[in-house]
């Protein structure tokens, strides 16, 4: 049971506000901004504020979604994961019926918003976040947001190419608009999105790795058809001795050894366990056909290498390499090193390498960090160079100045080194959709179909 629902924009603005039951003061919005804006922990000149936190009585929940805060507020004691789920969901459910999740969309559309919220929630109590159950009840139709003119923030951000888009930010389409003339694009989304976990030592070894992957989906088709979804033929799942998935038996080069997964409720796994396909009806939205989880040894998209020396009493020199392991064909987007400093650096200057064009580097003072960016350089009107391609590696040397004389070991002060990238057409773990079949209703039936990868890091670090 929750009190109030609302949705704050970066800069703290109200966006939407639903107030189910009258329990908990005016102005919590206002609360709710400060203390995440300004929160700290004891010992700590900087923190993020928890998911979860408590002021004066007042439960808050909070995930951010597109660069926008979902935030729920209860003064009764309810289970956490609960609304945070829920807060995803009616995140997930506005976005279908928006098309796209924005700042500009919720007030465009803050009509069918609240339509929805009262659906979904009454009183406090959740109804239902079902996009298709909800179709019978929502009458307003969404007001087109041009997606291009965006910031990249969502899902569809993830498969952009340079200043083109890939054809998939069709996906921005709402569940119940339809194009001009009152045509209808015939046409299925499947994405393969992996989000790996790795931990390299400070001679480069791996000391962890993980991915956790999901099968999203998103139709367009009409009458809904069947859906069957082949996936590896060599897919291993569980590490039982007696298990039907039994990861010894897998000797091939393109095995693919999965930890557990789970399955959509509208998928059928009939014929799984002998050719791995998945059979469903999609329903309306955009919905995770399958989550995965795998720790078996896989490729890291990115070797990292960091070392720090002293250069004298009031100085030291840190060098990061970089190399992209993935394929010459595959490009990154934009790659973001952080590296934390001594808290009595004063100074920082940086060298590159020659012809490093669209990479910066940079000292936040007021953290004591190290910044390297990695971007996309244009080079002229009709041409976009990219340094981030595969096979490529690229060196950061930066020279810093203390403030006092070191007396500590100035490598356990620093560090450990993070990366962020997102990595477009490429996935870690090998999973493949081998075909993806949609149920013929005529044979001049041949709707699109379009099927990519993405890996993102999810925590990337190598430590000194």
């Amino acid at each position: 049971m929750i009190s109030q629902f609302f949705v704050l924009s970066q800069r703290g603005d109200n966006i939407v506000f639903r107030d189910y039951r009258g329990e908990v003061q005016k102005g919590s919005t206002e609360i709710f901004f400060r203390k995440v804006k300004f929160w700290k922990e004891e010992g700590q000149d900087e923190a993020q504020a928890p998911p979860v936190f408590n002021v004066d009585g007042v439960n808050y929940f909070h995930v951010k979604v597109a660069g926008l805060l979902f935030v729920a507020t209860t003064r009764v004691n309810i289970s956490p994961s609960l609304v945070l789920e829920l807060l995803q969901r009616i995140a997930r459910v506005i976005k279908d019926y928006l098309g796209v999740l924005s700042e500009d969309s919720l007030r465009k559309n803050f009509v069918l918003v609240y339509e929805l919220l009262d659906e979904v929630i009454d009183f406090g109590y959740v109804q239902s976040t079902s996009t298709e159950v909800l179709k019978s009840y929502i009458f307003n139709e969404p007001i087109a947001v041009d997606a291009a003119r965006l910031p990249p923030l969502g899902p569809a951000a993830i498969f952009m190419q340079g200043s083109k888009r890939m054809p998939g930010t069709a996906v921005t389409k709402s569940v119940i608009a339809n194009e001009p003339a009152g045509r209808k694009r015939e046409e299925i989304f499947v994405d393969i999105i992996e989000k790996i976990s790795v931990t390299f030592s400070s001679s480069g070894y791996i000391l962890t790795s993980e991915i956790d992957g999901t099968i999203q989906m998103k139709s367009y088709l009409t009458g809904n058809p069947e859906i069957r979804v082949a996936l590896n033929e060599e897919l291993n799942i569980g590490r039982g001795s007696g298990s039907l998935y039994d990861y010894r038996s897998s000797t091939g080069s393109g095995a693919v050894i999965l930890d557990d997964c789970n399955f959509h409720e509208s998928v059928r796994l009939d014929s799984f366990d002998v050719d791995r396909t998945l059979s469903l009806v999609p329903p309306d939205g955009e919905f995770p056909v399958m989550n995965y989880r795998m720790t078996q040894e896989f490729k890291p998209p990115f070797r990292v290498n960091a070392l720090i020396e002293e250069a004298g009493n009031l100085r030291a020199e840190v060098t990061i390499k970089i190399r992209a392991e993935f394929p010459s064909n595959i490009t990154a987007n934009t790659i973001v090193v952080q590296m934390p400093l001594p808290k009595y650096t004063t100074r920082a200057t940086f060298e590159l390498d020659r012809g490093a064009a669209g990479q910066t580097a940079d000292f936040k003072e007021a953290n004591k960090k190290l910044e390297w960016s990695l971007k996309k350089a244009i080079i002229s009107h009709m041409l976009l160079w990219s340094l981030i391609v595969g096979g490529s590696e690229h060196t950061l040397r930066a020279k810093l100045t203390f403030l006092q004389e070191t007396h500590g070991n100035i490598t356990k002060e620093s560090g450990p080194v993070s990366m962020t990238f997102i990595i477009p057409m490429h996935n870690a773990s090998g999973l493949q959709v081998k075909y993806l079949q949609i149920a013929k209703k005529s044979s001049t039936y041949n709707p699109y179909r379009w099927v990519r990868y993405v890996t993102q890091a999810n925590s990337y670090v190598a430590r000194l």
